[in-house]
């Protein structure tokens, strides 16, 4: 049964939990495979948003997605990096959040991806929300109405 409380927790908007876009690390579409291998690397993350010129949310993209697609029979072909783009291996079916979206609609988006792009109502990206931030509010939450 869900008390008022829980159901506070729930309608809330989610927009100040939101890494805002400045933090986040991103490619952008028409960069190179070498490129994005290289973001990815150097900031540890295991997936990264794909964004377009004017910073509207088009997919995601993976280490995993970069090496299947140089994957030889023989040997893994680095010299492809450069001329494979990010729009041609993104993967562009991905779970969102508006920011106006509540915390309910994240806490169901969130149980099968690490983190939620989040997007502006013009689709413009504003950011993401992670699954730890999620889990925070929620142990904050449960803490707090404990008896």
């Amino acid at each position: 049964m869900i008390s008022l409380n829980n159901k506070a927790i729930l309608d809330m908007p989610i927009a100040e939990l939101v890494i805002s876009a400045e933090k986040v690390a991103h490619v952008q579409s028409g960069n190179s495979a070498e490129h994005a291998l290289l973001v990815l690397t150097k900031t540890g993350y295991s997936s990264v948003p794909v964004l377009d010129v004017k910073y509207r949310l088009q997919g995601l993209l993976s280490t995993k997605m970069i090496t299947e697609e140089i994957l030889g029979l023989e040997r893994i072909e680095y010299d492809r990096l450069a001329s494979i783009k990010v729009e041609d291996v993104m993967d562009q079916e991905v779970a969102y959040l508006k920011i106006t979206d509540t915390f309910r609609r994240a806490l169901d988006l969130v149980i099968n991806h690490a983190f939620l792009c989040v997007i502006e109502e013009d689709g413009t990206f504003a950011g993401i929300m992670t699954r730890r931030v999620i889990l925070k509010q929620l142990k904050k939450h449960i803490y707090s109405n404990e008896f």
